[in-house]
């Protein structure tokens, strides 16, 4: 990947409040069937994971983060999320889909497939 290009991280979650209140009350109560994978690796109950928070604070990797109906609304672009994209003179590519997102075991899994794709 060229570092030119940067990484866009699209949550399968809305943004408004209510959503978000509903999604936080899942992952607690029933966090097998929650939905977000990408959310799930990212983010415990109660925020980011420490390892992420480093991560991004380290990385020289431009990256953005949108909830579904921001990004949706903003590119006028349909994907099946959770999903990282690659975005490239204004058009958007899968780096890591939906399905592989699944395939993560934790977080460590996640950010090496970042650093080998782009270092």
């Amino acid at each position: 990947m060229n570092m030119n290009n940067h990484l866009v991280f699209v949550y399968n979650a809305k943004s408004d409040k209510l959503n978000v209140m509903i999604d936080f009350a899942h992952k607690i109560i029933s966090p097998s069937s929650y939905d977000c994978k990408l959310c799930k690796l990212t983010h415990g109950n109660f925020g980011e994971r420490k390892q992420w928070k480093d991560f991004l604070q380290e990385t020289e990797i431009k990256i953005d983060f949108y909830h579904r109906d921001i990004f949706e609304e903003k590119f006028d672009q349909h994907f099946k999320y959770p999903l990282v994209l690659i975005e490239k003179n204004k058009s958007f590519e899968e780096f890591i889909s939906s399905k592989d997102l699944t395939k993560f075991n934790d977080l460590s899994e996640l950010i090496s497939a970042i650093k080998n794709a782009t270092y």
